[in-house]
């Protein structure tokens, strides 16, 4: 099993040396990969619904600063050597694919092929409101979007047509780092996601408990085999506990091979300590 962290890029890792204490520690610390949130603006008194807590409202009411995703991931990928750089999850149908396309390729390139895209469809409607970016269907953009991407990674003088996006003869020059370009990862824990990782994705992200988990990975499978892909191809990723907990055995059971875990503090000065804690676990 392979351990990574979740919300590294905000509060007060939003600031450049906190940023590198806590990635530089983390790959001391035997850490695989470093994640990062995304939302380009919080409205105040949003109403769309939080799906990760109780309560339906962002840890922190959304007060806390949030960098940019990927231009973290560059400035982290700078400072250290191994570790891996994921979104987790960037908002896809909040972007430009052609744009985020050659962002991401310029970043993998730069790193060495470490990132890794991890996407979204988004629940914050006000956010798509204020970007001017339409909440409607955004599903359907975002499955477009991933498939406009690709070509741009992959091919020399690409050309794409489609509802949502168009290009011809369309060169992106640098192109990703590793052949196939940078594995797309898709976030969400509901039976639609999973099935649009094992029809689409190179990998997939629910945020669930080990059976829950178990279930999704069972829908990925079953939709890669019904698109005529490869399952065993998906890599799967949860979030989970950190290593050394009684979990990590039922998650790796569920077909998980990388488990995301909260960050053990978000004090600068302790993050180092706690890592080194929580690393001593990972076999």
């Amino acid at each position: 099993m392979d351990f990574g962290l979740m919300g590294c890029n905000v509060g007060p890792f939003a600031e450049r040396a906190a940023a590198i204490e806590l990635a530089q520690a983390a790959e001391a610390a035997g850490f695989e990969s470093i994640w990062t949130f995304e939302h380009v603006v919080v409205p105040g008194g949003y109403e769309s619904p939080y799906p990760y807590s109780g309560d339906g409202k962002m840890p922190g009411g959304g007060a806390n600063a949030i960098t940019d995703p990927l231009t973290w991931l560059a400035f982290i990928g700078a400072v250290t050597d191994r570790i891996k750089l994921g979104t987790g999850i960037l908002i896809l149908p909040e972007h430009n694919p052609v744009l985020l396309a050659k962002e991401a390729a310029t970043v993998d390139r730069l790193t060495d092929g470490r990132l890794l895209l991890g996407i979204g469809v988004g629940w914050l409607k006000e956010e798509f409101e204020a970007l001017g970016v339409p909440w409607e269907r955004r599903t359907a953009r975002t499955e477009e979007y991933m498939a406009a991407m690709r070509p741009l990674w992959n091919e020399e003088e690409p050309t794409f047509d489609g509802e949502f996006v168009s290009y011809v003869r369309a060169r992106c020059s640098p192109q990703p780092a590793r052949p196939g370009g940078v594995p797309i990862i898709v976030g969400g824990h509901s039976e639609a996601a999973a099935r649009r990782a094992g029809r689409l994705g190179d990998g997939y992200f629910p945020v669930a408990g080990p059976d829950q988990v178990a279930d999704l990975v069972g829908i990925v499978r079953q939709s890669a085999e019904e698109a005529g892909r490869d399952p065993d191809a998906i890599e799967i990723t949860s979030m989970g506990p950190g290593p050394g907990h009684p979990l990590v055995e039922r998650y790796a059971a569920a077909g998980v091979t990388r488990l995301v875990c909260p960050l053990p503090t978000y004090d600068p000065a302790k993050i180092r300590t706690k890592l080194d804690e929580l690393g001593a676990a990972i076999a």
